[in-house]
């Protein structure tokens, strides 16, 4: 899918301070909490930990967290994948509905739009087509499927 950055939607109802009143920080990771997270990737998206490896590679890192207190509930990267890519990106499924996955994807979409990028890709959305078209504006790119993921080396499940 492609973003316009210049053109982001409004931020409804201020979701970064509702999380925040929740007890839920939204912010980019430090790279000394690169085990946490990617200890977190791990236990739930294993096939995603090349690409958030890949996030904290850069300096600051293009990975964005919400953690509560010293637990991590999710993640985001950008320019993880290829550069002026968003994702991956996961909420622990506990967690999910409260807006989390929302901020995060803003925030990795303003730091792309910070850098410079007129535009953001979101590869493989798996179905989730309807949630980026309202939360980002974004817009499916016509016979992208599967992409740059087709052929993709996968390591053996034991």
């Amino acid at each position: 899918m492609l973003v316009r950055l210049y053109a982001l939607p409004e931020e409804e109802g201020g979701v970064l301070e509702r999380l925040s009143a929740a007890g839920i920080e939204c912010r980019r990771a430090e790279s000394y909490e690169r085990q946490a997270v990617l200890q977190f990737v791990q236990e739930r998206w294993p096939n995603w930990v090349d690409e958030a490896v890949a996030g904290f590679a850069h300096v600051p890192p293009t990975v964005y967290i919400a953690r509560r207190g010293r637990a991590v509930l999710g993640f985001g990267c950008y320019n993880a994948t290829r550069p002026d890519y968003f994702g991956p990106t996961g909420v622990d499924e506990s967690e999910r509905g409260a807006g989390i996955g929302r901020a995060i994807l803003r925030l990795c979409l303003e730091a792309l739009a910070a850098e410079g990028y007129a535009y953001a890709i979101i590869g493989g959305v798996d179905g989730r087509e309807s949630f980026y078209e309202e939360a980002a504006g974004a817009t499916v790119i016509g016979a992208s499927v599967p992409g740059i993921y087709g052929g993709m080396v996968r390591a053996p499940t034991t």
